[in-house]
């Protein structure tokens, strides 16, 4: 399916006439227009769909026997290639901002190493964005980092937050120039802690195997991939929050003027009940980086979902307790119900602390009914363009994804993407919501009715 103009305007009128869903959410609000030059975009990761990142941590833990991961990502969608082809689809749509990430392994191989050519790729890629007038949001860090640095024992290692700020200040040297927008790490404010159930003890035997499995291959006794391995929590998060600040100096350094923020991860935190744990769940995810955010350009906010909290922890939403049309639950595809109010509560919150003007770096479902999607989409915006109207400066609304992808240890079963990857030939073919975004995207503003 080509995706142009007529695709989307002909997608979108079909869907309207089947789904009122979204309509009757954002209701109120129609037709509300955002400000001049607010960025609409789709966001993606490295690891994710460019395929073959065989350097990286997770391409290792993917691949070991045995491994929690359900399946390896290999060939992804295969967007390292075809990411001229992403980039068509993102204009085709209207959108005028794409975030994706650079690939430390692939940069950095090896310690001290850097690759002249996988910087002149992702040059390339930052070029061919501003040559379809789209501005790139790019991040250094989403996740994925090289073995060899998981082998030294990741973010726990103290020569984590150097290492990191080495990095940025060799790709900032390459390729600053033509960034929009610099995210340095994403959402590195997810914390598990106390407030988390433990894990039944065949998936942490998994765990530990898999991690013991990496140690082993990559000849390390510290192996530690993202918060797998990490034992002291408390200093993950300082040299984690001192990458951020190191990685922010050495980008600035190449280039003053590039706007540097982090994202975050932030649900929906609610109150559920006398006593609720909310505030001190907040107090020690939440508030360290919304306090570090102060000192940058703009703060990311990824929200995807609403969570209670009782006096216990998290806690079950009640029944019908959702706004949807006739009073029917809707749901993604791990069984949380679709709440549209969720993302603009989760600005309000982020805002209140940070006090720095606010991307939408990720908001979107996981399912495979794509008409939750497209309704959630102008549900969710109608809210979030009232907190703009209380006055929080919101900069722009990235969508994850664009693309269906490598959800990391569920392998290719959850759908998050607006373009669906057919992975045997790479055939990307546009979904409904993608012609609802691009049609408020195109109008800048709401759909009038």
């Amino acid at each position: 399916m080509e995706l142009n103009r007529r695709t989307l305007i002909g997608a979108g009128a079909a869907l309207a006439a089947t789904l009122p869903l979204g309509e009757a959410m954002a209701k109120g609000r129609r037709g509300a227009r955002f400000p001049k030059g607010f960025l609409w975009g789709a966001a993606t990761a490295g690891h994710q769909i460019e395929g073959n990142n065989v350097n990286s941590d997770i391409w290792l833990a993917e691949n070991v026997k045995p491994t929690f991961f359900a399946e390896p990502s290999g060939d992804a969608a295969n967007s390292f290639a075809l990411w001229p082809q992403d980039l068509d689809l993102v204009k085709a749509m209207g959108l005028n901002s794409y975030r994706f990430s650079i690939e430390w392994a692939r940069i950095e191989p090896e310690p001290g190493m850097f690759s002249i050519a996988m910087l002149d790729h992702y040059k390339a890629m930052i070029e061919g964005c501003a040559k379809r007038g789209l501005v790139s949001m790019v991040t250094f860090s989403h996740w994925s980092t090289p073995r060899w640095f998981a082998a030294r024992g990741g973010w726990a290692n103290p020569e984590a937050p150097d290492l990191f700020a080495n990095f940025c200040d060799k790709a900032a040297r390459h390729l600053a120039a033509g960034i929009g927008y610099a995210v340095t790490l994403n959402e590195p404010n997810l914390l598990v802690g106390s407030f988390e159930a433990p894990r039944p003890e065949r998936v942490q035997q998994l765990l530990a195997a898999t991690m013991a499995a990496a140690a082993k291959a990559s000849g390390s006794d510290r192996f530690a991939m993202g918060l797998i391995g990490i034992k002291d929590l408390g200093q993950y998060t300082e040299h984690l929050i001192a990458a951020h600040k190191k990685g922010k100096a050495a980008i600035k350094a190449v280039r003053g003027a590039l706007p540097v923020g982090v994202t975050m991860a932030i649900p929906d935190d609610q109150e559920a009940g006398p006593g609720s744990l909310r505030d001190r769940f907040r107090q020690e995810v939440y508030v360290p980086w919304l306090e570090v955010a102060r000192a940058d350009d703009f703060l990311g906010v990824q929200n995807y979902d609403r969570q209670l909290w009782d006096a216990k922890g998290k806690a079950k939403p009640p029944e019908g307790d959702s706004r949807s049309t006739d009073d029917a639950l809707v749901y993604n595809a791990s069984g949380g119900i679709v709440y549209p109010d969720s993302l603009a509560n989760s600005v309000r919150y982020a805002y209140s602390l940070a006090k720095v003007p606010i991307f939408v770096t990720e908001h979107g479902v996981n399912t495979a009914d794509d008409r939750i999607r497209a309704n959630l989409i102008p549900a969710a915006l109608g809210e979030l363009k009232k907190a703009m109207d209380e006055g929080i400066p919101v900069m722009g609304y990235l969508h994850w994804s664009l693309l269906d992808n490598f959800e990391w240890v569920s392998g290719y079963k959850h759908q998050y993407g607006l373009i669906a990857v057919d992975r045997s030939n790479f055939k990307r073919t546009p979904k409904p919501s993608a012609s609802v975004l691009a049609a408020i995207a195109r109008a800048n503003a709401l759909p009038a009715g």
